[in-house]
């Protein structure tokens, strides 16, 4: 105790204005999802209503934004906390079935194995890009002033529509990292995860809560028209990040020529994309791809396994931080609507998607669509909201402060509400019925009340016919 109350004291006295917003800001955002699930049940301890479990994953985050220097044993404690109080006042709970199944359920393992797998993966390929020297020639191709930086958080977007989230989050940040100096601002860093996570929601091989709902029956066409928020979002974040970046260091030109590419390098960064895109198309496992394609060409170039060693607080933060999301008790979620799809994305600035869009997925009555913006986009409003955000503060430690990452990035949340509206009044809410009405409906079908349009699971209700 007698280190850590110093260090409380100080980590309060050096709190700004801005530092106590950004923490209400979480707090109101944490608390969000213990009103609408923790009262579900009457046998576990609770307090005023909220289930344990919720404050003390609650306690975590706030202790995530207050320590941000120790992100990672902040979120091991308060994993051991939850594991803890799970196995005093949790009859038959086993920490090991939660992570590697038991009866039908297949556990958490998978899930786990393939982020550790892709944030280690996507180090390792940010470095064969970088050593790559193609980021080096490419002041030479940018627009000069903030222009350049609106076309680098673009070709962000673009990539991460194909590829994961995390590789174009960690390309971009390389790229960055070499056209401005090394000088890169706050809020540039929050639009660039905003713009790897904007590019994958409309597209089900970009964003893992999109793939999910493929894997689940989604028609791939019933989530593009997320790429019309996202669009509305990156012309909000994409023009202020890169002004923001302009007035702080302009994009350099190096004034090198001669400027010898290593396409070795390059064909091993083609080879994991690649191999990320065909497992996660075949398999659902891209990390499986990405370390094939890290291993084959080790056989080409040198590995450059030390960034492993960059990686790994950062790795072991997000996986605590995803695991401690999976044991609240979250089984049921308010009714489907707009407004429901909008708070889902404030909360997943700060809990797990996966599991929100699971439990989406099995309630039904979402426009699959705008669910998609809410939860892919929604993490993009705090850095650990999104294992893009995650894997980026590897490379840049200054975005793990949570009050600087809103100050800076405050655009981010801007984007989300104008992406969101602008979706709205364009398309529209076209809610899917639920498989338990169509269902119903099937058995009840003597006397047809609807006329459905049917493409897989992107059902859209399109008229009444009362015969």
């Amino acid at each position: 105790m007698g280190i850590i109350v110093p260090s409380f004291s100080r980590s309060l006295s050096a709190c700004s204005y801005n530092f106590v917003c950004g923490l209400l800001f979480v707090a109101w955002i944490v608390f969000q999802p213990s009103d609408a699930f923790g009262a579900e049940s009457h046998t576990a301890p609770a307090l005023l209503g909220v289930r344990i479990e919720f404050i003390l994953f609650s306690l975590a985050l706030v202790g995530v934004a207050l320590f941000h220097r120790h992100t990672m044993y902040v979120a091991l404690t308060g994993l051991a906390c939850i594991i803890a109080f799970k196995y005093l006042f949790i009859d038959g709970f086993s920490f090991f079935g939660h992570i590697f199944g038991h009866g039908h359920e297949e556990g958490e393992w998978r899930i786990l194995l393939n982020l550790v797998g892709l944030l280690f993966g996507f180090a390792i390929l940010a470095k064969h890009f970088e050593e790559s020297k193609l980021p080096d020639v490419l002041p030479n191709v940018l627009p000069d002033g903030w222009k350049g930086g609106f076309v680098l958080l673009t070709l962000i977007f673009v990539l991460s529509s194909f590829l994961d989230n995390i590789a174009a989050a960690m390309i971009g940040g390389t790229i960055a990292r070499v056209v401005f100096k090394g000088k890169v601002h706050i809020g540039f860093l929050a639009a660039i995860v905003a713009a790897s996570n904007a590019g994958g929601a409309g597209s089900v091989v970009g964003d893992t809560t999109t793939t999910l709902m493929w894997i689940d029956g989604v028609n791939p066409l019933a989530v593009l028209h997320a790429f019309v928020a996202s669009a509305a979002a990156l012309a909000v974040f994409g023009v202020a990040g890169a002004l923001q970046q302009n007035k702080h260091q302009p994009i350099a030109d190096m004034g090198v020529k001669g400027i010898k590419i290593d396409y070795g390098k390059l064909f091993i960064v083609f080879l994991i994309l690649v191999g990320a895109i065909a497992t996660n198309y075949l398999l659902d496992f891209p990390a499986a791809g990405v370390w094939i394609g890290i291993i084959l060409g080790a056989l080409i170039r040198k590995t450059p396994w030390y960034e492993m060693g960059h990686a790994w607080m950062g790795t072991i933060f997000l996986t605590a931080l995803v695991t401690c999301a999976s044991l609240m008790p979250v089984e049921e979620l308010p009714a489907a609507s707009w407004q429901t799809a909008c708070s889902l994305g404030f909360i997943s600035a700060v809990f797990d998607n996966i599991p929100l869009t699971k439990l989406c997925l099995d309630q039904g009555g979402y426009d699959w669509g705008v669910l998609a913006y809410t939860v892919g986009f929604g993490g993009s409003m705090i850095w650990f909201g999104s294992s893009a955000g995650v894997a980026l503060s590897n490379q840049y430690p200054q975005i793990r402060s949570v009050a600087g990452y809103l100050r800076h990035g405050w655009h981010v949340i801007i984007a989300y509400i104008v992406g969101f509206i602008a979706l709205l009044l364009i398309l529209g809410w076209h809610p899917t019925p639920k498989k338990s009405d169509l269902e119903a409906f099937q058995l009840a079908n003597t006397h047809p009340v609807t006329l459905v349009s049917l493409s897989q699971q992107g059902i859209r209700q399109t008229s009444f016919a009362q015969h």
